[in-house]
């Protein structure tokens, strides 16, 4: 089991940042490939951003490349999601996700998935 908490979200203006974070707790965090998705109202969830077990892979929706940035660091047990030159259609519910993987790949089908955070609400005004 790995248990995940999403933190950092908020309100902003467009054009501007946030960072989030994921801690994670429970089985290996290194073991894992890491994603970030999010879901806005009505919507269905999306891929955002995903990073392999030891940060060597990384992979972004064409959406937000150039915007955002995934990175982990193993010995706090945390992801980040950097985010820049944020637009009012950033806006929703942002879920980290944590896939138990033996090699250095990365997913973005919420259904290779096997842990997910409860979420951070990011709201970008316009």
């Amino acid at each position: 089991q790995v248990q995940l908490v999403e933190s950092g979200g908020g309100l902003v203006q467009a054009g501007g940042s946030l960072r989030l974070s994921c801690a994670a707790s429970g089985r290996a965090f290194s073991m894992h490939a890491m994603g970030w998705f999010r879901q806005a109202p009505g919507k269905e969830r999306e891929f955002v951003a995903a990073i392999s077990r030891s940060g060597q892979r990384t992979d972004y929706a064409d959406s937000v490349k150039g915007r955002f940035t995934i990175s982990r660091d193993n010995a706090k047990n945390t992801v980040y999601l950097q985010m820049t030159s944020l637009k009012p259609e950033d806006t929703a519910l942002y879920y980290c996700a944590a896939d138990y993987a033996i090699s250095q790949r990365t997913g973005v089908a919420a259904s290779e998935y096997d842990y997910w955070g409860q979420g951070t609400q990011v709201t970008v005004s316009s």
